[in-house]
């Protein structure tokens, strides 16, 4: 199959003038709507100010994702199983965020039942997938690409914690303005370039991606006037680990989204520190905040996180290159 990265710029391009457009049109009512974040009490204290800032933006990044990734969907349908995965987990999202709004608390849904639910539709997409062209249960091996490990039988549990690893990861990476959106668009840049290398049907939807997610940063960014929400972060996870199965490259996760990696770890740490100890390991996780309560400005925390995935990313290319 010859995919041509036209397709991906158009969809970039699409998806970039759609969230420009509804941005603008969808704020206002959000606000109209009272959907106000709630910042928890014990972080820095500059996040206070930004409580009743409009969140569920999540729902504009759907949209023009969906918007794009559909002009593509006819005969494609590869592309058509990283949508469905991306709004299921964004319901996910949206079913936690309307909780925390109509509860007016920072805790939506409960932990077990945002697991389970992470679960279900990790299982439904395998399931759907197995029935399309070019499934494998191989992976890619990063810098050796010529070599691949075969996970038989054992692929589907992988690929459901491939799911909760980077929803979560996505998830805890929302933690200031325009950090999750940033780093996950130049993520979905690596797998838009690692789709065409590998002429892969799922090109089209990584543009959609790339495109959505530069075109909510110009609202997301610092000052932030609208949040992506769960209903973005765990949609955002979803298609980042949707796009690197059915690219045989989930492994390479662990190197272009390092910052998820770390995230996770950071809060993995601290609990387990903390239940050891009664003490903290780090002054507060995920550990983006660390960096604030070290003194480091919002702005500058998120631009050094920009930086580490860009380099991962490189870092990434050079693995699928090969020693």
């Amino acid at each position: 199959m010859d995919i041509s990265i036209n397709a991906a710029v158009y969809a970039v391009l699409i998806a970039f003038v759609a969230n420009i457009v509804l941005c603008p049109m969808m704020i206002p009512s959000l606000i109209k709507l009272k959907f106000g974040q709630y910042i928890r009490g014990d972080g820095p204290a500059g996040h206070k100010k930004k409580t009743g800032t409009p969140t569920m933006g999540g729902i504009m990044i759907l949209i023009s994702f969906l918007l794009a990734a559909l002009v593509f969907v006819r005969d494609n349908p590869q592309v058509l199983a990283v949508v469905g995965v991306t709004l299921e987990f964004g319901l996910i999202g949206f079913l936690d965020d309307i909780i925390k709004i109509i509860k007016k608390r920072n805790l939506g849904l409960r932990t077990y039942q945002k697991l389970l639910a992470q679960i279900a539709v990790s299982v439904v997409f395998v399931f759907f997938w197995r029935m399309l062209p070019g499934y494998s249960t191989e992976i890619i091996i990063p810098f050796f690409p010529d070599v691949s490990f075969n996970l038989g039988i054992a692929f589907p549990a992988f690929a459901c914690l491939v799911f909760l690893s980077s929803t979560n990861g996505a998830n805890l990476t929302d933690g200031l303005d325009g950090l999750a959106a940033g780093v996950t668009a130049l993520i979905a840049v690596f797998f838009m370039f690692a789709a065409w290398m590998l002429d892969s049907p799922v090109l089209p939807v990584t543009g959609a991606a790339v495109g959505s997610l530069l075109g909510f940063l110009l609202f997301n960014s610092h000052p932030a006037r609208v949040f992506m929400g769960d209903t973005g972060s765990l949609a955002l996870g979803g298609f980042v680990a949707a796009v690197a199965l059915m690219l045989n490259m989930p492994l390479f996760l662990l190197i272009v989204a390092i910052i998820y990696v770390i995230e996770s770890l950071s809060v993995i740490i601290q609990v387990s520190y903390f239940k050891m100890t009664r003490k903290r390991f780090f002054k507060m996780a995920p550990i983006h905040h660390t960096f604030e309560l070290s003194g480091w400005p919002e702005t500058k925390v998120v631009s050094f996180f920009y930086v580490v995935t860009a380099m991962a990313c490189l870092l990434g290319y050079l693995a699928l290159m090969g020693v």
